[in-house]
């Protein structure tokens, strides 16, 4: 579950990681995840042309449940940048760039990583298809963890990963019934030979704005 709540016209306080992990994985089992919240201010907004650019920070608080490969380290910074423009009459683009930043070196790895997601509006129906391409560069090595990447949901504080590249690709379609109300989904797969925990990922979600 994520919230985002508007404290000023330029200002909002973010939730971007909470809620259950429910899993079969062999490795880990169903528990809790993490918190992460922070603030995030708009630069810059053109309402004409369709363009956003905003900065902001995140800090994840490690209080979720260890079996679920959450709550290591003391905590994690997350600073970012993010962009965005309508391409055309139809079509946009939306960028993020940032650096996880952990407390503890040893127990979390620090994480620089880059997203864009590009989608189109198909014909004159509230129906856009879309496509992500998501990369993480590991920048440190842990010693908590084998070597083997946590992506975006873990940060492991894997060791011997300093200077891998993570890269995957999403495909999939968005659906506004009305203007503040989506819903869509996803297909992630990774495009690098390593892959870390993610073999492949479909993501639903539903987004209620006020």
């Amino acid at each position: 579950m994520q919230f985002r709540l508007a404290l000023t016209e330029r200002l909002s306080l973010i939730a971007t990681k909470d809620g259950f992990i429910d899993t079969q994985s062999p490795i880990l089992d169903s528990g809790y995840a993490d918190i992460n919240a922070g603030l995030k201010y708009n630069l810059y907004r053109d309402t004409n042309n369709g363009r956003l650019l905003s900065t902001g920070f995140t800090y994840e608080i490690p209080m979720g449940s260890n079996r679920s490969l959450q709550g290591n380290g003391s905590g994690e910074w997350n600073f970012f940048v993010t962009g965005g423009t309508r391409l055309g009459q139809k079509a946009h683009w939306i960028s993020a760039t940032g650096i996880r930043v952990p407390n503890d070196d040893n127990a979390e790895n620090q994480v620089a990583y880059w997203s864009n997601h590009w989608d189109r509006q198909i014909g004159d129906r509230p129906i856009y298809a879309f496509t992500e391409v998501n990369w993480y560069h590991y920048m440190s090595s842990g010693t908590a963890f084998g070597p083997v990447e946590g992506g975006d949901l873990f940060n492991l504080g894997s060791a011997g990963v300093t200077g891998n590249d993570l890269v995957t690709q999403a495909v999939g379609a968005k659906l506004k019934p009305r203007r503040n109300t989506e819903l869509g989904i996803a297909y992630e797969f990774p495009l690098t030979e390593r892959k870390g925990l993610l073999e492949d990922r479909l993501t639903v979600d539903l987004i209620f704005r006020y």
